[in-house]
């Protein structure tokens, strides 16, 4: 700006930024620290969807599904959103126009190739994500630490089920311990009691480096189940959760009734309602 030129505020001034603003708020780019609807009948959470729950149906139909289900966020699974830096502005305004903000990514394979790693962060820059869920070889972590400070998107590696590498809490955070704190845990409260692991315990262990939580239920180890029906201590993590001012997508993952998930994840959202009543 010519520092001779005098700075006006005007009617005009005050409708283009407020109009930017707004179209910073739906393409993701205002921070995560103020986005959340006060009146969220979720507590204090970004209640959205990890889009493996509709992945019967294609990206348009997903995200209008996720309207329909009143969501405003997603952690996007690569079958909805190709990882790829070319088409990632444009993916981002598609999910915009159904009122979605695609804040997470994954579960992305990490290896020892630094490359490929690399273009992986490029996309989730492009894309304006928050972090990214992944399941990282043991031999990815040194270059992983340089990449996450390198761009500033932390990573949360995704516990799978019994008798994978990251199936266990002591095991996860025995790998993350000496490496940068924005390499932590995807938390997918599932499979952990898939693995006869404690998720609230997750909660306490990995603290401030939750990066993502997959929600869902499980019954005996054994059977997903709907929110509510299985051996999950939903209140209790909600709570931990809250405690932590974890500030990422709680993202519903229900893995059941595939073609017609619809009224099994009402369900859900309504056990996650009453499950965050009054924190």
């Amino acid at each position: 700006m010519d520092r001779a030129e005098p700075l006006e505020v005007t009617r005009r001034n005050a409708l283009a930024a407020g109009l930017a603003a707004a179209a910073a708020l739906a393409m993701g780019r205002v921070g995560r620290a103020g986005d959340t609807p006060d009146s969220s009948p979720y507590g204090p959470f970004r209640m959205g969807l990890q889009s493996y729950s509709l992945r019967h149906f294609k990206l348009e139909e997903a995200l209008k599904k996720t309207k329909e289900l009143g969501l405003r966020y997603w952690e996007a699974y690569p079958a909805h959103i190709p990882p790829d830096v070319k088409t990632a502005e444009a993916m981002s305004r598609k999910a915009a126009d159904f009122g979605v903000k695609v804040a997470g990514f994954g579960v992305v394979p990490f290896k020892e190739d630094a490359g490929a790693n690399r273009k992986m962060f490029e996309f989730a820059k492009a894309f304006g994500l928050s972090y990214i869920s992944c399941d990282p070889s043991k031999d990815s972590f040194d270059g992983l630490d340089k990449l996450v400070e390198e761009f500033g998107i932390p990573i949360g590696i995704h516990n799978h089920g019994p008798g994978h590498q990251w199936s266990k809490i002591d095991d996860i955070m025995a790998a993350i311990k000496d490496h940068n704190p924005k390499i932590g845990c995807c938390i997918d409260t599932g499979h952990f009691l898939r693995s006869k692991e404690d998720p609230v315990r997750a909660v306490e262990v990995f603290d401030e480096r939750i990066y993502g939580v997959h929600l869902k239920d499980v019954k005996s180890a054994t059977t997903f189940k709907v929110l509510g029906e299985g051996d999950l201590r939903t209140a209790d993590l909600l709570k931990g959760l809250a405690k932590r001012k974890y500030n990422y997508v709680l993202a519903l993952e229900y893995e059941e009734n595939e073609k017609s998930p619809m009224d099994d994840i009402r369900a859900c959202l309504a056990a996650v309602k009453k499950a965050a009543e009054g924190l």
